[in-house]
């Protein structure tokens, strides 16, 4: 368990993005299997509405011829006896017809009657017996003379058509008598002008309405071909792309066909479309779900870190502060009591004390300036100064604890005088103090300390080289960051504040300088201060550096 909560502690940003993106990705692809399926059945969706609407226009054509035809066909039985044909132009002329080309009617009742054609103009009827219309009338007639002849019984009121060829398109409706016999046809060429023209237009038009809204009609292109293939209708204009689906007109136009192509994207496409736009957004907003949930776990993992940090930083301060009050008390009372009598002893049991208020004076005076840093009053008194004096004071400072912890210390100094710069005394006094304490700490077994001086491409170098127990390269980029401590190794066992390297990077940047490090696990570590070396007459001025150090 303890182990458990251990893995859980240390990848809780993993673990949480796991906890997250797993649900994300078995909803994405549940979305996805949605849209194949709805890729395949929008087409077929999209082909069956289609197809309705040629049904809905074939119905509408035939209902048409059907029901109103009947109307003007329904000539009484008994107009159809003997001298009374010449009545039936009264009842013709009640009944306007506009889709019939020509009115007729045929007798079974006298034998050998002539199809009689009703004349608008002199309002009779009217024989033409070598006419075309009279031809494809006695053939159209020729089965139901049989009938007649048969004597047998019918009950009918359905209207028949008879397509004789593409000028005679001829609708008949069977007469018969109270005794069921039939007695005669009357019935209409149909004009197929008027068809084409006025009626087969509307009713497209009419169903388009009914079928799609405005927006879904402009993508729909309605073709009408007459018998020869030729179009003879198009709702929108052809630009040679083929019908989708094609459906026979009913009835007397048979060999007419109507066809509904989509004008910008078929079924097809538009649900290819849908599905690559749908399946687009659905990854885009899981993306962007799982960035903004990473950010937040980020955070919030950054925030317990710091919180982490910040509390090891005071237990370290603590330990820090406790070790030398500790010495410095326990040699005062040495002192006090007069334990110590030879002059030898009290010389170095007030090194001693003098040491550790030294590395007192430098934590807090860490402490203090990182305060004033985090809130943008620290300031810097620049004057021109050789660096090789801030090193050997330093070094001075530094010198009882070096030989108390038996330190050696070499010092590389540069051939030829090194140029001045222009620096804060005491800000770089205090990161090369830090640079030394480091070393001091994490140099292990080894006792020896290197410092470079030198000259390099217009900056006064100062390296700071010990042979300890190193720095692992994955934390090398984050060592100048505050609070920050090796989480590994040996490095991590040594007390610390972990704000000493981001100070000293901090005063180097307000110097215009830069500090490098060079590490190997178990060989050591180098730092490296760059400073610009001065301008040859540099004002002196007092800089006020507003910079907060960032993690």
């Amino acid at each position: 368990m303890l182990k458990l909560k251990s893995f859980l502690r240390r990848y809780r940003l993993w673990v949480g993005l796991l906890a997250v993106i797993v649900p994300l990705l078995i909803i994405l692809g549940l979305q996805y299997w949605s849209l194949v399926k709805l890729e395949e059945t929008l087409p077929v969706a999209g082909k069956a509405g289609l197809t309705n609407y040629l049904t809905a226009v074939s119905s509408e054509i035939q209902d048409f011829y059907q029901n109103n035809t009947r109307e003007v066909l329904g000539v009484p039985a008994r107009e159809f006896s003997e001298n009374r044909l010449s009545s039936i132009a009264l009842h013709f002329k009640r009944k306007p017809a506009p889709e019939a080309k020509s009115l007729f009617v045929v007798s079974f009742i006298e034998p050998d009657t002539e199809v009689l054609f009703y004349s608008p103009g002199h309002e009779r009827m009217e024989a033409f017996p070598e006419s075309s219309e009279t031809k494809a009338v006695n053939v159209a007639c020729a089965p139901w003379r049989l009938l007649s002849k048969e004597e047998t019984t019918m009950q009918s009121e359905k209207i028949f058509g008879v397509l004789i060829d593409q000028e005679h398109r001829i609708l008949m409706n069977p007469i018969v008598d109270q005794s069921s016999q039939l007695v005669g046809v009357a019935g209409l060429i149909v004009d197929t002008v008027f068809f084409k023209e006025k009626f087969l237009p509307k009713v497209i038009e009419t169903s388009l309405r009914k079928f799609f809204s405005d927006r879904e009609r402009s993508n729909v292109i309605v073709t009408a071909y007459d018998c020869c293939n030729r179009l003879v209708l198009g709702t929108q204009p052809v630009k040679g792309q083929d019908d989708e689906i094609g459906m026979p007109l009913p009835f007397v136009f048979r060999d007419w066909h109507i066809g509904i192509r989509s004008r910008y994207l078929t079924p097809e496409q538009w649900a290819k479309r849908y599905f690559a736009i749908n399946l687009s957004l659905s990854i885009l907003m899981t993306l962007v779900l799982i960035g903004g949930i990473a950010l937040a776990l980020r955070t919030a993992s950054r925030e317990m870190r710091l919180s982490q940090m910040k509390t090891d930083f005071v237990s370290n301060v603590s330990h820090e502060l406790r070790t030398p009050l500790s010495s410095i008390r326990v040699f005062g009372e040495f002192l006090k009591l007069g334990r110590v009598q030879e002059s030898e002893k009290v010389s170095q049991y007030g090194e001693y004390i003098e040491t550790e208020s030294r590395r007192l004076t430098q934590l807090i005076n860490n402490i203090l300036d990182f305060s004033k840093i985090e809130s943008g009053r620290k300031t810097y008194q620049f004057e021109r100064a050789s660096v090789e004096d801030v090193v050997a004071e330093t070094l001075k400072i530094f010198e009882v604890r070096l030989k108390q912890n038996d330190f050696s210390i070499v010092l590389e100094p540069c051939e030829n005088a090194l140029p001045q710069v222009l620096i804060d005394r005491e800000a770089i006094s205090q990161a090369f103090m830090n640079l030394l304490d480091n070393a001091i700490k994490y140099s292990g077994a080894s006792r020896k300390i290197l410092i470079r001086l030198g000259e390099q491409d217009g900056e006064v170098i100062v390296s700071v080289a010990d042979y300890g127990i190193g720095i692992p390269t994955s934390e090398q980029a984050k060592i100048f960051e505050r609070f920050h401590r090796v989480g590994t190794g040996l490095v991590h066992d040594v007390k610390g504040s972990g704000l000493g390297l981001a100070l000293v990077k901090h005063i180097v940047e307000a110097h215009s300088g830069k500090v490098k490090v060079v590490s190997e696990p178990g060989r050591g570590s180098t730092f490296t201060l760059c400073l610009p070396v001065a301008p040859s007459e540099p004002p002196i001025e007092q800089h006020v550096i507003p910079q907060v150090l960032e993690v």
